[in-house]
């Protein structure tokens, strides 16, 4: 297949599905490949880039069995342990990040869901942050009931993350203490409540391109406008822990390829950007539309100011 001609015929409306033959993604020229992606993000995104940040309101013994996570309980890391951080730290990291023009604010937690006691405490810092701040707010807090996802969109909450992280086929050798159904189910009832949804995953994790190709699909089918792509940095006393770090190459071709499977998100970049020379520079130039600043849960980002500064001499816009 000719990758200018498809270029062309996405940002006139053509998508990709199940139906179509992808194989020639993986194997098409590297150079032709990201700079149709990119043109295909100028088309349909345009040059503004998406700025997040996270804070992890809560931390460690989660009892979720995930292989790539230092904050699981099965997963004897040095990961810090603490319970849920007070409003005052949290909204002083949110005005900060609101003051140097991020975009949206994301309280992180980890376990499978929050406590009873936990979410209301949420509820009431939802509600603080959003008479106290203009940035969007965002929410990470696992698995939740339709009533309590309908009372996180009232707090003011707009968007939830909630990552897929690999293929359906892949998902069993990452994590068996929830299925890939239960994240579909999850997504499926935020959106529901109004909320727009941040997924996406990791790579690296021993999954091979179909799978990523099969991630990105996925994607397109639940309708997801904002797909962040983290790197697995492995992080020692996981069982991931010995594999193999990508090679930008590899990196920068699944970016590209999320573009042409999810021509008009916003493809993120997350943890593992310093696997990219520049710390992203060529996957802002190969699809990537947004990203993760600051710091990033147990794996270390970009500043907001560095970013700001790289992204400016893109020419790209921002805040």
């Amino acid at each position: 297949m000719n990758i200018q001609n498809l270029t062309n015929e996405i940002i006139d409306g053509r998508r990709l599905g199940r139906e179509d033959d992808l194989s020639f993604l993986k194997e098409c020229p590297f150079d032709e490949l990201t700079e149709g992606a990119d043109k295909i993000r100028k088309e349909l995104v345009g040059e503004r880039v998406d700025l997040c940040t996270i804070i992890a309101g809560k931390s460690g013994n989660c009892g979720e069995n995930c292989k790539f996570c230092a904050q699981s309980a099965h997963n004897h890391t040095e990961c810090e342990v603490y319970g849920l951080m007070d409003y005052d730290r949290i909204y002083a990291e949110a005005k900060s990040n609101e003051e140097e023009g991020v975009d949206r604010f994301a309280i992180v937690i980890s376990g499978h869901s929050p406590s009873k006691e936990d979410f209301e405490k949420l509820i009431e810092i939802y509600k603080k942050l959003r008479n106290d701040l203009k940035i969007s707010l965002c929410a990470s807090l696992g698995f939740l009931t339709q009533e309590q996802f309908d009372r996180l969109y009232d707090a003011g909450v707009r968007s939830y993350h909630n990552n897929i992280e690999t293929s359906r086929r892949f998902f069993k050798h990452i994590c068996t203490t929830h299925t890939f159904d239960d994240k579909i189910a999850n997504i499926k009832r935020a959106q529901a409540s109004g909320l727009s949804v941040c997924s996406g995953g990791i790579i690296g994790m021993g999954e091979t391109m179909d799978d990523r190709i099969d991630m990105a699909l996925e994607l397109s089918e639940l309708g997801i406008g904002s797909i962040p792509i983290n790197s697995l940095i492995p992080i020692p006393h996981t069982p991931l822990e010995n594999l193999p770090t990508l090679t930008e190459d590899e990196i920068l071709r699944t970016v590209a390829i999320f573009r042409y499977i999810n021509p008009k998100s916003n493809i993120r970049l997350g943890a593992g950007r310093k696997l990219i020379s520049g710390n992203g520079i060529a996957a802002f130039t190969g699809g990537a539309s947004a990203t993760i600043t600051g710091n990033m849960l147990t794996t270390s980002g970009s500043t907001i100011q560095s970013d700001r500064d790289m992204l400016k001499a893109l020419g790209r816009k921002i805040v």
